[in-house]
């Protein structure tokens, strides 16, 4: 993909449906007892893996035009569609890119009656599976993988029994592998975190009828086997693929940009909170909250940014809830009058791509600079970014926030591997081209 900058971007946008609520309504709804309504389901590839998996479980989902119907078979009604006659038989289930997929996933299959196995591609197969793998084997489950627990993962479902963890990482999807196996185990199931994770799992799962206690601080705990009522939900818009559009408009000349139904979910916004210190002419407004989850508009403008004076620190448990939008904020700190650094952000390493490296390789190919550390980087500015060549490593948040540097670059960028995008958001190039003009963004032959 080409780009040609500089740019600016105008107008309004209905994003597509949040993933993180999208793989989670997916999830709970195929072991709901009966029919669910799904209006707002992402169109990201990550979440069609999702359904590809439930649908091989033997979980009807159908396409009404105007959204999805799930039949939920139950907590344990899982009946895979290609299971031969011999019980020793596996299920054959790929994750695609999706880590989600993968770990929350194999917090329902541990405690079904059969064996699978859950795969995902070259970039999947090299993250780390031993944060979900410790937990579940505590649990009972018997999971296989390779010797230094990566996917393949293969999954002997059997009887779960509740445990009390604590979890040495902050991580949604581990909370949501603990407490969707603990679904399906014998007991009370206590799962406690270091830091506060995004909280759209324990969120839905009231939702759907599922009593999930949080009165302790950093603590929840689920009791088994509760079932789970079917319910017709709305996904909001992400607010995630939100934040390079919300970018943009922040630090480029003469851009303003109305962003419609967006989530807005307290453990999501960090992002906003992080540009708001920085200067950005942003607001939020018609605030609704459906499904217990905060929904609202998102009005954004043409902003000078400044650091504070002695530099802008981003790290400690600011970390877990900005981890996806540290790429495309290392793109907004270029455009910042004084320092950015970001630390404590080691996890960066073990993403799609190792986004450290990928960024500060990124920046450098625009004429950037960027001070490179083990758990993040460093950023001063405002500079020059200039039109080059950067390389994405297949990974769909590098090619989306180097897009927006494009639109700052002086001259044309070409994005290796454009189409990675269409992991979480398959309609961003078109709505960029939307927001700048039919002459910026240009598809290479």
């Amino acid at each position: 993909m080409r780009i040609k900058g500089p740019a600016r971007v105008r107008g309004s946008l209905k994003l597509p449906g949040d993933k993180s609520i999208s793989h989670r309504i997916a999830m709970l709804a195929s072991i709901a007892s009966g029919l669910s309504r799904v209006t707002g389901f992402a169109s990201s590839a990550d979440c069609q893996a999702t359904l590809d998996c439930i649908r091989k479980l033997g979980i009807r989902v159908e396409d009404s035009g105007s959204g999805l119907v799930i039949h939920g078979e139950g907590l344990f009604g899982y009946h895979p569609t290609e299971s031969p006659e011999s019980p020793k038989a596996i299920v054959q289930l790929n994750a695609g890119n999706s880590g989600s997929t993968m770990r929350m996933l194999s917090g329902l299959l541990a405690g079904q009656r059969f064996t699978s196995e859950i795969t995902g591609d070259e970039s999947l197969r090299r993250r780390p599976m031993a944060r979900i793998i410790e937990p579940l084997s505590l649990m009972g489950a018997r999971i296989d993988a390779t010797e230094a627990s990566f996917a393949p993962l293969t999954i002997h479902g059997r009887k779960l029994r509740a445990i009390s963890y604590a979890s040495p990482v902050a991580s949604a999807q581990v909370k949501s592998c603990v407490l969707f196996a603990g679904l399906l185990a014998d007991g009370r199931t206590v799962f406690s975190e270091p830091a506060p994770s995004r909280d759209h799992t324990e969120l839905m799962l009231r939702e759907f009828g599922t009593p999930v206690d949080g009165s302790s601080p950093g603590t929840l705990s689920i009791e088994a086997k509760h079932e789970l009522t079917p319910l017709d939900y709305q996904v909001p818009g992400d607010v995630s693929s939100a934040a390079f559009f919300i970018a943009a408009a922040s630090i480029l000349p003469d851009s303003e940009l109305m962003l419609r139904g967006v989530g807005l979910n307290p453990t999501r916004t960090a992002f906003l909170d992080v540009l708001g210190d920085l200067g950005a002419s942003l607001r939020t407004q018609n605030h609704r909250e459906p499904h217990s989850e905060l929904v609202g508009d998102i009005v954004v403008s043409s902003a000078q940014l400044r650091s504070e004076r002695r530099g802008t620190l981003l790290s400690g448990a600011t970390i877990p809830n900005i981890i996806d939008e540290i790429p495309i904020l290392a793109v907004v700190a270029t455009q910042v009058e004084g320092r950015v650094e970001v630390r404590d952000a080691k996890e960066l390493r073990i993403k799609e791509s190792d986004r450290i490296q990928t960024v500060a390789g990124g920046i450098r190919s625009l004429g950037g600079e960027i001070e490179e550390f083990e758990d993040g980087f460093a950023i001063t500015g405002p500079q020059r970014l200039t039109g080059g060549r950067v390389e994405t490593r297949g990974d769909h948040r590098i090619a989306m926030a180097f897009a927006i540097a494009a639109l700052i670059a002086e001259g044309t960028t070409e994005i290796i591997d454009a189409e990675c995008a269409t992991v979480s958001f398959p309609e961003f190039y078109e709505s960029l081209t939307m927001l700048t003009g039919p002459d910026t963004v240009e598809p290479v032959p």
